[in-house]
């Protein structure tokens, strides 16, 4: 797929070793940026919702689960960033190209139901944490967010765009400054992550499955795929790896810092969410927590005025970081299968379809977000559908990260190959308990 920047020489050998700079030699912002964004993406008022209810239903003893997701997630984040950058596709360009139509669009269209319904749930969640700062009527709200979302996706250039998801990520610190507001046992902490206590009870074992449900999500799949193919296209001596091997030191090694950071910035806020309601809610029996709006709501007569205000303002600024990952992911996956146009540096007129996506894929979750469906029971499908959705997804990357005729000399091997296959297991064993715990009850 033709991109704006693409050149049509390749770059000369002199530019090809200006761009191998050492990587200790490059800034952090460049070594941060795909991996560091769908981190925090991950970090949406929908998961706020997750972690908050584990922290309030179980305290302390849910806190282990974010050191087991923090691996897996680099795993399988740093392969889905491999396949991108290695072969210059998106994931659903790649998987029209090496696996069919049938798989594809089944796989995609799920995807975009899933994603609508979550940019739904967060556009509400988002509506109700301002209403809770401000008042305000939530139909103006919540058309409000989801309108200047698209509006920035259409008219901001990549180049600057991606700046402005990365200043955005900086309102995930609401939730440690939170943290430092209570009263937190500290010794109580490091026990529970050096020797947890499990549960074998349904409600238990439900949030378990939540938590891995709400980390590991196919749209940052896509996502990450489709923005190494971006940062691709905006650098004009970069090409995929597989026609330039020559620059595979730098990119991989900085594939691998970007994940390890990013996902460990996700696991770590959500550690601070989970560990606030914990040491709040919790400690005073404030257990059924169903929206981020309940735990901020519950947190003004518990932790004071400040910590409300940091909560909810949180929320606010991780909804403005993840709808633009959810309506992007999958508008790049709908035109990676119909081999459209994409990247967020087309202009308007070549774009259009893409573009099309995001915004229809925004106001239709706009429409749920302020329509008489329950946000937090489209939240529920929404996950169920991920939850369905990501494991064969995995399956395939896995596969095909493995081929190759795909990736060349850059399959993956060991570490990488064994992190990517444990997230797959996981994840289809957190799927296979959903389904068990839905079925008998």
């Amino acid at each position: 797929m033709p991109g704006k920047h693409e050149t049509s020489s390749y770059p000369s050998t002199q530019e090809k070793c200006r761009r191998q700079l050492p990587l200790d030699e490059l800034p952090l912002s460049k070594k941060l940026g795909p991996g560091l964004i769908t981190g925090a993406a991950d970090d949406d008022p929908s998961g706020i919702a997750t972690y908050s209810q584990g922290g309030a239903q179980f305290g302390l003893q849910m806190l282990w689960t974010l050191l087991i997701t923090w691996p897996l997630m680099v795993g399988i984040q740093s392969v889905s960033a491999r396949i991108g950058r290695v072969t210059g596709e998106g994931l659903a360009g790649n998987l029209r190209r090496w696996y069919g139509s049938g798989l594809l669009f089944t796989l995609v269209s799920l995807l975009v139901i899933a994603n609508t319904m979550n940019i739904a749930a967060d556009l509400a969640a988002m509506a109700d944490a301002l209403i809770l700062i401000v008042g305000g009527p939530p139909t103006i709200w919540v058309m409000l967010f989801g309108t200047v979302s698209v509006l920035l996706q259409v008219f901001i250039p990549y180049g600057r765009y991606v700046r402005v998801l990365k200043w955005l990520t900086l309102a995930l610190f609401a939730y440690v400054g939170t943290v430092f507001t209570v009263q937190v046992e500290w010794p109580q902490v490091l026990s529970s992550l050096l020797m947890p206590r499990f549960q074998l009870n349904a409600a238990y074992l439900t949030t378990l499955v939540a938590i891995f449900g709400t980390t590991i999500s196919p749209y940052l799949f896509f996502w990450q795929a489709s923005q190494e193919v971006e940062e691709l296209k905006a650098d004009p001596l970069a090409r995929s790896l597989r026609d330039a091997p020559e620059q595979a030191r730098v990119h991989l090694r900085r594939i691998a810092i970007d994940n390890w950071i990013g996902m460990g910035f996700s696991n770590l806020i959500a550690f601070f969410i989970m560990l606030t309601t914990a040491a709040t809610l919790f400690r005073h029996g404030v257990t059924d927590i169903q929206s981020s709006r309940d735990a901020a709501l519950a947190l003004k007569p518990i932790a004071g005025e400040f910590a409300f205000l940091l909560f909810a303002l949180g929320i606010i600024g991780t909804g403005l970081l993840a709808i633009p990952v959810l309506a992007g992911s999958a508008a790049y996956a709908v035109a990676g299968a119909f081999d459209w146009r994409a990247g967020l540096d087309l202009p308007l007129g070549l774009g259009w379809r893409f573009y099309g996506i995001i915004a229809v894929s925004t106001l239709i979750g706009a429409g749920i977000g302020i329509s008489e469906v329950d946000p937090i029971r489209a939240l529920y499908w929404a996950a169920v559908i991920n939850g369905m959705v990501s494991v064969p997804i995995m399956v395939v990357m896995m596969r095909m990260a493995s081929r190759r005729d795909v990736m060349g000399r850059f399959v993956v091997r060991r570490r990488l190959k064994w992190m990517g296959w444990a997230a797959t297991v996981a994840m289809a064993g957190a799927v296979a308990l959903m389904l068990t715990l839905h079925l008998w009850g």
